[in-house]
């Protein structure tokens, strides 16, 4: 080869790396300087600062970056961006393997288009296929009105990824930003969702669409905003102050849970004594049955160092769910609280209590239930929104659940309520129950008035009457309210100390390893929705 051909050879080489370059360099910087600019006075990160902050340093790799859209209509043929208005790829965070996809809210408004959809597509397949967690960034005004049926379609696509992922990968929502119309099904269907404060919201239909159709007036924050989902619909999981302190907390999340439903979760590193007592234990609960007190404290008396990372904190407060660590395996916790409604379950707690239950189950977390419920909550409300069929979920959840289950009956467990708090007719591995636990059809105050309705209106007085009902309450208490009576049928494996609780939640825990449950053959059961 003459020297003329290879400086030419070397010409076309360095051409076609600057226009690599410069390609790629169009991608990094989305819509432009200016609107970079304009979500950063927004108050948001852009989508690859967000994804950086999500992942391990320099371990994200971007697939499709350069993808453009196809549409010709409304000038758009003029407004090509590479990427399109999504950042995807794959990294890792703690060393794991993630799939990420981050809407950009700069170039188009973050909308999605036909293109845009098929790349949130394909690393959705990719995570599926290889067995770990997919992460949406959610940012975007919505479908890609100049694109029509096809944005349209290319929602359904990823919806219908959604669901065939469920229970196969964990599968994470960030909303950071607009999410609405038929965008917020996608992430309703995953299992988490984390919203920030004051720069996100998600609704069906905005405010204006409301005003005209049913006169109401709302902004969009107390339709849609972190504190209406995390307090009234519960629909989302997790609220944080801002971008960056929500891609940490998503970080925190995973460290709790499997890459895919075949692995267990990773095992942690905590120097907490497996045998450690808490004294404190022996005082939290209150001599008298009726003063509440905070389970939480109970929770993080017993778990690796205190660290419980609850989930819906603001949302059904009466019941408490979240994730912790027993000798440095994660698992999943339920517990009335007795400071809130005194524990009672609900039609939200209900709720909230079976999709906790099932996640924990589909993905191989050990459920610890710590239970102090006086029963289901009464009222007309309750009963005219579907008490029945939505306390029944949390049943079913308990019932169909095949992981290694383990209940502490700390104080009260009345009623129906008994049996739905993982009762050992629920195939429960380990019940254990605290010596002032009452278990019983109902509480000895409202037993003795319809056991002895008659002899109670035959007193003479007043006087007597009280006397009369106090003698046979302490009887009651005293054959039926303690845990011994289940004890001897075997519904109670055993009455613990409560300072010991740690200890027996981990000897059952370690004895339940290699638990191999089954249930009935069958295409997939009928949860009643």
């Amino acid at each position: 080869m003459s020297r003329s051909d290879a400086g030419t050879a070397a010409d076309v080489e360095n051409t076609a790396l600057e226009e690599l370059e410069t390609r790629l360099a169009a991608a990094r910087l989305g819509g432009g300087a200016d609107r970079i600019e304009r979500q950063h006075a927004a108050g948001k990160l852009t989508a690859r600062e967000r994804i950086d902050l999500l992942l391990d340093g320099d371990s994200f790799v971007e697939i499709d970056a350069l993808v453009t859209h196809r549409c010709t209509d409304f000038g758009m043929q003029e407004q090509r961006i590479p990427g399109d208005g999504v950042v995807c790829g794959y990294g890792t965070v703690e060393g794991r393997l993630v799939y990420v996809f981050a809407q950009d809210f700069t170039v188009f408004g973050g909308s999605l288009s036909e293109t845009n959809a098929r790349k949130i597509c394909k690393v959705m397949d990719l995570a599926v296929e290889n067995g770990a967690p997919v992460i949406g960034l959610n940012d975007s005004g919505g479908a890609r009105i100049q694109e029509g049926v096809a944005s349209l379609g290319g929602y359904a696509d990823i919806f219908l990824r959604n669901t065939l992922a469920s229970g196969v990968v964990p599968q994470i929502s960030a909303i950071m930003g607009p999410c609405a119309g038929g965008a917020v099904y996608s992430p309703a269907i995953t299992d988490f969702i984390f919203m920030v404060e004051n720069t996100s919201y998600m609704f069906i239909t905005g405010p204006d669409v409301i005003k005209t159709v049913t006169h109401e007036e709302v902004t969009k924050e107390d339709l849609g905003g972190a504190r209406t989902h995390s307090t009234k619909s519960g629909v989302t999981h997790f609220t944080a102050p801002n971008d960056a302190a929500c891609l940490l907390a998503i970080r925190d999340l995973l460290s709790y849970l499997p890459s895919n439903n075949l692995e267990d979760p990773p095992a942690a590193h905590s120097d907490d004594d497996p045998n450690r007592q808490a004294e404190k234990l022996d005082h939290l609960i209150p001599a008298d049955p009726n003063k509440p007190y905070d389970i939480k404290e109970l929770i993080e008396a017993v778990v690796d160092d205190g660290r419980f990372l609850e989930v819906q904190s603001a949302y059904a407060r009466n019941l408490v769910v979240g994730f912790a660590r027993l000798a440095n395996h994660s698992v999943g916790i339920v517990a009335n609280q007795p400071a809130y409604l005194a524990g009672v379950l609900d039609i939200d707690a209900s709720l909230k209590g079976a999709r906790f239950v099932r996640f924990c189950d589909a993905f191989n977390i050990p459920l610890i239930t710590f239970e102090d419920v006086p029963g289901f909550l009464p009222g007309t409300q309750q009963e005219f929104n579907g008490i029945i069929k939505h306390g029944a979920k949390l049943l079913y959840a308990f019932a169909e659940a095949t992981v290694p289950k383990i209940t502490v009956i700390t104080r009260k467990s009345y009623g129906g309520a008994y049996c739905v708090m993982a009762s050992k007719h629920l195939r429960t591995d380990a019940n254990f129950a605290y010596p002032m636990a009452e278990i019983a059809v109902m509480g000895p105050e409202g037993a003795v008035n319809i056991l002895f309705r008659r002899e109670l209106a035959a007193a003479a007085d007043e006087s007597e009457r009280a006397a009369l009902r106090a003698q046979k309450t302490q009887e009651y208490r005293e054959k039926f309210s303690n845990p011994y009576v289940a004890a001897e049928r075997g519904f109670i494996d055993a009455i613990i100390e409560p300072r010991q609780t740690r200890l027996h939640l981990i000897r059952a825990l370690r004895q339940l390893g290699s638990k191999r449950a089954t249930i009935p053959p069958k295409k997939h059961g009928c949860i009643p929705l």
